[in-house]
């Protein structure tokens, strides 16, 4: 984490992955709770403010950017404001709520890729099938740390070199938001790839069945 005092009344401070990650978080923890949220920058201000100057100010403002590294978040005190008009980001025709525009930006990049599939049985049953590639192994397992199914399969395979995840999310919903924000997550830690299931089933290896993030979880402490 890097913090850089732009003038008196304003903080910068970037926050790298790896730095939500040590905390436990992610980015869409965040997007998902208010109070999370408003507590976690408040711990933020906490850490980087030293002299306690920020911290004793009756108004604080947080406006939060977040980037492909993380999070840019920007603290200001403000003397003119009343403590009940505490806001996150800028209150602003002219501003969007960064945080609600990047949630918006998740969802639509969790929308389906070449290689994923999405169907439905005789009953309204919704299954969606991904396909995640990998870089690396150590970036699967830091997925797994991240990502708990509420409703779905994982497997793990190994194809060309490269990892690949092939995960099978079930719902009853046809726009299920639990869906949505774990293949956003997902892809925070993979990418989205040509690679279909049919070619993994016939050419890949299978590493793991059924349980890959949870048994990666169990081994991979």
């Amino acid at each position: 984490m890097e913090m850089e005092r732009i003038n008196e009344n304003t903080i910068r401070v970037l926050i790298g992955t790896e730095d939500l990650d040590k905390r436990g978080i992610t980015v869409l923890d965040l997007l998902g709770n208010h109070k999370q949220i408003e507590s976690f920058f408040y711990s933020i201000l906490e850490e980087v403010d030293k002299d306690h100057q920020f911290q004793n100010n009756d108004a604080v403002t947080f406006q939060v950017l977040p980037n492909q590294n993380g999070l840019e978040l920007f603290i200001s005190k403000d003397v003119d404001l009343d403590k009940d008009d505490l806001i996150l980001g800028p209150d602003d025709d002219d501003h969007k709520d960064s945080v609600s525009k990047f949630i918006d930006e998740q969802r639509e990049a969790a929308k389906l890729s070449k290689s994923d599939t999405s169907e439905s049985d005789e009953f309204g049953h919704q299954k969606r099938t991904v396909i995640v590639e990998f870089d690396d192994l150590e970036n699967f397992i830091n997925l797994a740390k991240a990502l708990r199914l509420e409703n779905g399969t994982s497997d793990l395979y190994l194809y060309k070199g490269n990892y690949y995840l092939r995960l099978q999310l079930f719902s009853n919903d046809p726009v299920d938001i639990v869906v949505t924000d774990e293949i956003a997550i997902a892809y925070e830690y993979g990418n989205k790839t040509s690679v279909t299931n049919d070619v993994l089933i016939e050419y890949g290896d299978l590493v793991m069945e059924n349980s890959a993030l949870e048994l990666s979880r169990y081994y991979f402490k």
